[in-house]
């Protein structure tokens, strides 16, 4: 008799190319305290608002978008774009562009409830924090096109994705902020990007300003947030 399973196990491994995983090895007893470590490190990122001109050392924004490309993606096709932008000119029209469309939200298109929810961080439609800071990473979600095929679960991986690069750029020391203005195609011209790509993300990279302040927010509790079944 044929083992079916072993039969399954060839045909996949003929039609779909396999390495040997290199499973990365911590000892039981250091679990906990590598975990927490991590979380000690996050728990101090903060959304930024106030940037110095100090400059971000080289290759650290290369290395954290390098760690944000390992995400998983659905079917493996990582939908992601990330344009980043140091030069002042172009980080002015950015300016003028996101802050055009914020006027709009503040004053039209964001309800009473979406503004009282936004008060206590204090935001508004001023956003100096695109020219101020030495670099400006824009995401953008790649969909299908000319050249590239059809995404799936985009919106899912792209986030997962900005999550990794936000962690490595907090673990560099360095302080960032997810803006998301909307809508958000003035990107794609600021940007010099085709149509296919869509912008998710809008993202200041630098070290805070001296006595840089941020809103006096609490994180939810632990059992607020896990629930064990």
């Amino acid at each position: 008799m044929v083992d079916s399973t072993a039969l399954d196990s060839a045909v996949a491994d003929a039609s779909y190319p396999t390495v040997l995983l290199t499973p990365m090895t911590v000892p039981a007893h250091e679990a906990e305290a590598r975990s927490r470590s991590f979380h000690d490190v996050m728990a101090q990122r903060r959304t930024v608002r106030d940037y110095a001109t100090r400059p971000i050392p080289d290759g650290v924004v290369e290395w954290a978008i390098r760690t944000a490309n390992t995400a998983p993606s659905g079917a493996h096709v990582q939908p992601w774009r990330f344009v980043v932008i140091t030069d002042p000119e172009r980080k002015r029209r950015l300016r003028e562009a996101a802050e055009a469309e914020e006027r709009e939200f503040y004053a039209h298109r964001a309800s009473e409830e979406w503004l009282a929810a936004l008060a206590p961080i204090g935001t508004d439609w001023r956003k100096p924090f695109l020219e101020d800071a030495p670099a400006v990473i824009v995401v953008f979600e790649v969909h299908k096109g000319p050249t590239s095929p059809r995404p799936y679960y985009t919106k899912e991986s792209v986030g997962i994705a900005v999550g990794l690069l936000l962690a490595s750029l907090h673990q560099a020391g360095l302080a960032t902020l997810t803006h998301t203005p909307s809508p958000m195609k003035f990107l794609n011209e600021v940007c010099e990007r085709p149509q296919e790509e869509r912008a998710a993300y809008v993202i200041p990279v630098g070290y805070p300003a001296e006595g840089a302040r941020v809103p006096d927010l609490r994180r939810k509790e632990l059992d607020e947030v896990l629930i064990r079944l």
